[in-house]
């Protein structure tokens, strides 16, 4: 349904998408399954091409800070050559004799050749709370490649006790 109340179909929807893709208006992000190393069916994610047409476009009224750092991140990975897609982690649990399937992302699983980086995007991470929320996907992934969480502010890089590169966005 659309603002008007007029119907439209999953078919427009999609051709826009890719009109808009084509344009080099925005960008596709799948999803990827990070144990199970494969694309994922379910939605993908759009980023913008670039960030002020969207905030033109939009009047400057939506401006969440934490979603535009990711764009920005996105974008950024692709620029340096990197083939970027949304990891999901699934993690299967028995509880009282039912199954469950709880899933985790990983806002960025960035490839070139045989680099491989697991990237968080954290506006901010001013408690230890927030650092588990971040790195709940990373502890579920069995693999040795890099795991990075970028946050607003300028820092020198540390590492976390798991290992876990944070480093500053600028």
């Amino acid at each position: 349904m659309s603002i008007k109340k007029e119907n439209i179909s999953n078919q427009t929807i999609e051709k826009y998408i890719e009109y808009f893709e084509d344009a080099f208006i925005i960008k596709i992000a799948k999803r990827f399954d990070v144990k199970g190393k494969k694309y994922i069916s379910t939605p993908f994610k759009i980023y913008f091409e670039d960030v002020g047409l969207r905030n033109a476009e939009l009047d400057f009224r939506q401006i969440e800070e934490t979603h535009i750092m990711e764009n920005v991140i996105f974008n950024e990975l692709r620029y340096r050559g990197f083939n970027v897609d949304v990891g999901v982690v699934e993690q299967r649990s028995t509880k009282n004799g039912i199954s469950e399937r709880k899933y985790y992302e990983v806002d960025f699983v960035a490839n070139l050749g045989r680099k491989k980086y697991y990237i968080q995007s954290a506006y901010d991470i001013r408690s230890k709370e927030k650092l588990e929320q971040e790195t709940n996907s990373f502890d579920r992934i069995g693999d040795s490649f890099k795991k990075v969480i970028v946050v607003n502010k300028t820092m020198k890089p540390r590492t976390t006790e798991k290992g876990y590169l944070i480093i500053g966005l600028k």
